[in-house]
């Protein structure tokens, strides 16, 4: 077997450059002792973590708790493992333990201003991760972190505007690319989307994700689509209650006679958002 440190250095290099399976592969090669070393478990669970493999990563660092006592790191890595599996109060309680332990953690931080945003704590959000801000502003997690709270918030300007100087601090971070193609997705802004996305797959074409991402983006870019970017832009709940706004509204005027051609263009309308993305999808998926 290799010796501790040489391997702990490689999987650590491997994690650094999008690797998780290499990084594994070397942590595999420890000794049975150095396996279940407080070091290598903490690169085990963030390898999990990158292949998106959140119960055994969970239980790594469980396993790292039990035999080594309390670590912010571990502590880090299995709340974020409970939040993926569903276990919002389990996880607060496991981040409230690692922020005893480390009150200024940035990684603790950023999974407890995450956590809160995704249950709608959005003002608390705010303040933890500006807590996180003021002690590593330019880290990737706080960045990526900023941007969902700004969106949580409503904020999706800033998200956007966030999410550009993400990308403009680390260029090649996949993660940074998709998180900008996500935001201009959501904005509307379909050819900078699929244009982010496709970075995004560039730097890490391993990720299906990103791939399918891109895909849906070129899809929404055909031409046959643009009728369909105020549903994409705002949500079909919101396109349909101007809709029926502007029907009953008309009725409401005295305008009946424009309501009727309304309603039937807005019927069309239904059945071209039901009918036409299915043939572009299979049209595009078949020259992609």
């Amino acid at each position: 077997m290799t010796t501790p440190a040489p391997v702990l250095a490689r999987a650590q290099a491997m994690l650094e450059v999008g690797r998780p399976q290499e990084a594994l592969a070397a942590l595999g090669t420890l000794a049975a002792d150095d396996v279940l070393g407080p070091a290598a478990l903490r690169l085990r669970c963030a390898a999990l973590a990158q292949l998106d493999r959140w119960p055994e990563a969970g239980e790594a660092a469980r396993v790292g708790l039990s035999a080594h006592g309390p670590d912010s790191d571990l502590l880090y890595w299995l709340a974020c493992a409970e939040q993926h599996a569903g276990h919002p109060e389990l996880a607060e309680r496991v981040l409230l333990d690692g922020l005893a332990l480390a009150p200024h953690d940035t990684d603790l931080l950023c999974a407890y201003a995450d956590l809160c945003a995704s249950e709608g704590q959005v003002e608390k959000a705010k303040k933890l991760i500006d807590l996180a801000a003021a002690q590593e502003p330019d880290a990737p997690l706080v960045y990526a972190t900023r941007v969902k709270v700004a969106y949580a918030r409503g904020e999706d300007r800033e998200a956007q505007r966030i999410s550009r100087e993400f990308v403009a601090a680390y260029p090649a971070n996949p993660f940074a690319n998709a998180l900008l193609g996500g935001v201009n997705a959501a904005r509307g802004e379909v050819g900078a989307a699929y244009a982010s996305f496709r970075r995004a797959v560039a730097e890490d074409p391993t990720k299906g994700a990103y791939a399918e991402s891109a895909l849906d983006m070129r899809i929404a870019g055909h031409p046959l689509m643009v009728p369909l970017r105020p549903i994409m832009r705002f949500g079909a709940l919101k396109v349909w209650l101007v809709a029926i706004g502007l029907i009953f509204g008309l009725r409401v005027l005295g305008q009946p006679w424009l309501s009727f051609p309304v309603a039937l263009l807005w019927l069309a309308y239904c059945v071209y958002s039901w009918v036409v993305p299915p043939l572009v999808r299979w049209w595009v998926r078949r020259h992609w």
